[in-house]
């Protein structure tokens, strides 16, 4: 009974000062980056509003803070991978942020270092873990599949992050999953070290949600995806966070077929959906538009922001419970 008070005393604290340091510093990037002229356009309204941007900073901030305590704490190379990853990936946005890197490749390659952490700490077991099959031995292509990873993720939640509030809630969704299994499995260290993904999240999305009042940026959106996916390599919860993701993966990769390759979003001359002047969204209707989630969503017809998203939301809700099925699957059967 002491170890459970503990352990949900730990969890409590984690949560609440990660979630706050995030909500204080996003409410901070709100006041002074507009002061600054850092705002962006949000192309989904009518009028075009002006929006503060990014609010990276404040999610990898918070996060890296908490996880370097819980390091110091535990000493676990597991938490310092995680800790790496996110801060090499934030920093990778925020290059993208200030610099505009203009062709499509970069980004991906550049990611590529974001992996390194995990390898180079040697903090993955070459045994993932299938639901009904058990481990199955990947020894030397675990390493190549580590390198790719993080970039295939990362970029999936850059991709997804179109509309008011859609990374940040799906970001959470997505991961309490991945809460669920550690548990299953008895990694409680990584359980709590998990909660400042979720936490940051939660604080951003007040911020972020319609009408945002703050975009998170390369440097918000490639943190996320690369600290989420760390700790589905480092927790051996991977093939839980595969399915968990999967919305923003299949997006990822329409959009990557549809367009023969990668390119940088901002190079994409037709938009793939349109915005009519009573603010709803259509689908495109040009063969030359990317297919995207959004894309797909609107083949029905004109939607809603809210709408759109909230669909986004069912799809990644609807996953996270196919994903909470696999890890009991996984580990209760």
């Amino acid at each position: 009974m002491t170890l459970l008070y503990n352990l949900i005393l730990l969890a409590s604290i984690v949560f609440a000062v990660t979630f706050s340091l995030t909500y204080l510093l996003t409410l901070t990037l709100v006041k002074t980056l507009p002061k600054r002229g850092s705002v962006v356009e949000d192309y989904h309204k009518p009028e075009r509003p002006k929006v503060a941007w990014p609010g990276g900073p404040a999610i990898l901030s918070s996060i890296v803070i908490v996880e370097a305590i819980l390091y110091l704490i535990y000493g676990d190379l597991k938490i310092l991978s995680i800790t790496l990853v996110t801060i090499i990936a934030g920093i990778i946005g925020l290059i993208d942020d200030r610099w505009r890197l203009k062709n499509g490749m970069i980004k991906p390659l550049l990611l590529i270092l974001a992996s390194l952490p995990i390898l180079l700490l040697e903090t993955y077991v070459p045994y993932p873990e299938f639901p009904i099959f058990g481990y199955v031995r990947l020894t030397m292509v675990y390493p190549l599949l580590v390198l790719l990873a993080v970039p295939i993720v990362s970029n999936a939640t850059n991709m997804i992050d179109v509309l008011n509030g859609a990374l940040s809630g799906f970001i959470v969704i997505a991961t309490i999953p991945l809460v669920f299994a550690l548990m299953l499995k008895g990694d409680y260290i990584m359980m709590v070290a998990t909660l400042p993904l979720i936490a940051s999240s939660i604080a951003f999305y007040f911020f972020h949600r319609y009408p945002s009042k703050i975009f998170p940026g390369d440097s918000g959106s490639l943190a996320l995806g690369a600290m989420f996916c760390s700790i589905a390599i480092v927790g051996r919860v991977e093939i839980v966070a595969i399915v968990s993701i999967l919305p923003a993966i299949l997006n990822s990769f329409f959009i990557l077929s549809s367009i023969k390759g990668f390119i940088e979003h901002r190079s994409i001359k037709t938009r793939p959906t349109i915005l009519l002047p009573d603010g709803q969204l259509v689908a495109s209707k040009d063969p030359s538009a990317p297919t995207t989630l959004v894309r797909m969503i609107l083949a029905d017809g004109p939607l809603s922001e809210r709408e759109v998203v909230s669909n986004i939301f069912k799809l990644s809700a609807f996953s996270a419970f196919l994903a909470v099925i696999t890890a009991l699957v996984t580990w209760c059967v």
